[in-house]
């Protein structure tokens, strides 16, 4: 399963539907289930595809305090596989048969790609929104709790008072590394409690 968060004026509606304009065409199905706030998009090989083996995956989209956390699970396999495995056997026994089952073989490679093919999604609807997986703006820098200054991010003292910023510097979630503010009780990446 691989996890990344955009941060920025992002939803997880906007996600879903990039995801719902590319996917629900063609040999493909895509669903959206769940409410705004924590959206699944499940993206399958429709039942009557013309072509190639079974597979199915799920995007699991979550707000988050900065942004929008993304889940991939598993992607099922084992269609792709069979078709995969029918396609060496038939050239096997006749490598002339290899051209009937092109098709088939184009789309199982197309199946192994989908994985990559939904991030290019997911990496493009972000761009086009202007959000990035850089540092939340509220960690960009960090305010002076004498004076309220803002102040850039590793800054040892206040631009302003010269207080000590220490107490304010984010942090780091011992669990999974994710840059976590000192007010955060748990990581938004992996809920560890803090």
């Amino acid at each position: 399963m691989e996890r990344r968060i955009f941060h920025g004026s992002i939803t997880p509606s906007d996600i879903a539907q990039a995801l719902m304009a590319e996917f629900n065409r063609g040999n493909l199905h895509a669903q959206t289930i769940g409410q705004a706030e924590k959206l699944a998009v499940q993206i399958a090989t429709r039942d009557n595809a013309s072509a190639g083996g079974q597979t199915a995956l799920t995007v699991s989209i979550q707000k988050v305090e900065d942004g929008v956390m993304i889940e991939i699970g598993q992607q099922a396999w084992l269609g792709v596989a069979a078709s995969l495995g029918m396609t060496a056997f038939s050239a096997l026994r006749n490598p002339l048969s290899l051209l009937g089952r092109l098709d088939d073989l184009a789309q199982d490679i197309e199946n192994l790609q989908l994985q990559e093919r939904v991030w290019r999604v997911i990496d493009r609807t972000a761009a086009a929104l202007g959000v990035s997986q850089e540092l939340s703006e509220r960690f960009q820098r960090v305010v002076c709790e004498y004076c309220q200054t803002a102040n850039p991010l590793g800054e040892g003292s206040c631009l302003a008072c010269g207080a000590p910023l220490g107490n304010v510097q984010p942090s780091t979630c011992p669990r999974c590394g994710f840059v976590v503010g000192q007010k955060d009780a748990a990581c938004p990446n992996c809920g560890q409690k803090l």
